[in-house]
């Protein structure tokens, strides 16, 4: 017997349903550009000084002695290479024009899509990579920045074998300039003890780290510290039903650090940052430029040319060659 019930499953018609909200959950989040300073430049190569106090000594000068000898160091100077990041949108007419579910303008969308992915690009280039400066040259080779690990040299915790950025000679020598690159060792576990000494050695040389930035995997090896500082707490809140196992301050013998997860930054390493020793500075900041139009669409390019200024590496330090 036929069913005398007219359904949805061969009517002819039906308008569709499509939302207007367009989800995406890709992250957005860039710890570092977000934290650390903003500044400018006016040059692709662009340079600072710093500078150290002598050693602390115990120098007792006997009653009516000569004034001893003046004795001074010149400061050093560093600078770092800009590099240029760029994204291109083309939209044709047909496609600007049309009625789209989530978004008015398809241009206006795409821009705004590429201008996140190149903050991203930006966020992955500062402390998702191991790099050294390069200089670039005439017909096609690129400049490039040194990264957040190529400057930690002076607080560098290595696994055995491994080296702080260095000049590569046959006896390496450690270089505090951005221009060296790492020698991997053997990967460890993080531990409480590695942590506190590398935090210890920061301190020692001088900085006030705040930022505990590490992925995923060196947040959980923190979150598991059964060590004797008071950053490993596990509870329940019996009035909320919730089971607390979350480390998002780490109290070291030397000041509290807030625990930065950052999901672009390499995964074995956790870098101690003192903010305020950093900036990302700006040749040219975002810009929107129209490309030649040739046929029936509109092209335009998303660029930011930036570098990383370091001011002074030994307020910072990295935990490196961890296992993951």
């Amino acid at each position: 017997m036929a069913n005398p019930v007219f359904e949805t499953y061969g009517t002819k018609g039906i308008r569709e349903n499509l939302s207007d909200i367009i989800y995406n959950i890709s992250p957005t989040d860039t710890p570092v550009i977000s934290n650390v300073g903003k500044g400018s430049t006016k040059s692709t190569y662009t340079e600072w000084q710093v500078d150290d106090l002598a050693a602390a000594a115990d120098t007792p000068v006997a009653e009516g002695a000569t004034a001893p000898a003046a004795v001074s160091a010149t400061t050093t100077r560093v600078g770092n290479y800009t590099q240029i990041a760029s994204k291109t949108v083309s939209v044709s007419g047909s496609n600007e024009a049309a009625d789209a579910a989530g978004r008015a303008s398809e241009m206006a969308y795409q821009l705004a899509k590429k201008g996140m992915e190149l903050k991203r690009d930006m966020e992955k280039t500062l402390v998702g990579t191991d790099k050294a400066q390069v200089a670039g040259a005439a017909g096609g080779t690129a400049r490039q920045l040194s990264s957040v690990t190529s400057w930690l040299a002076t607080n560098c915790s290595v696994g055995a074998g491994g080296l702080a950025p260095n000049d590569g000679e046959s006896t390496p020598a450690v270089v505090k300039d951005g221009t060296g690159t790492y020698t991997a060792g053997t990967d460890r576990a993080l531990t409480d003890d590695i942590l506190n000494q590398a935090i210890e050695d920061v301190w020692v040389a001088g900085g006030d780290p705040s930022i505990l930035m590490c992925g995923a995997k060196q947040k959980a090896a923190i979150t598991g510290f059964d060590g004797n500082t008071s950053n490993s707490r596990k509870f329940t809140d019996a009035e909320a039903k919730k089971y607390i196992n979350a480390v998002d301050v780490y109290v070291s013998d030397y000041g509290e650090l807030n625990v930065v997860p950052n999901r672009l930054m390499q995964n074995d390493i956790v870098l101690i940052l003192q903010p305020d020793m950093w900036s990302v500075d700006y040749y040219r900041d975002f810009q929107t430029t129209d490309l030649a139009k040739t046929g029936d669409f509109e092209s335009k390019q998303l660029l930011v040319e930036y570098t990383l200024c370091s001011k002074n590496e030994a307020a910072s330090g990295v935990v490196r060659d961890l296992s993951v």
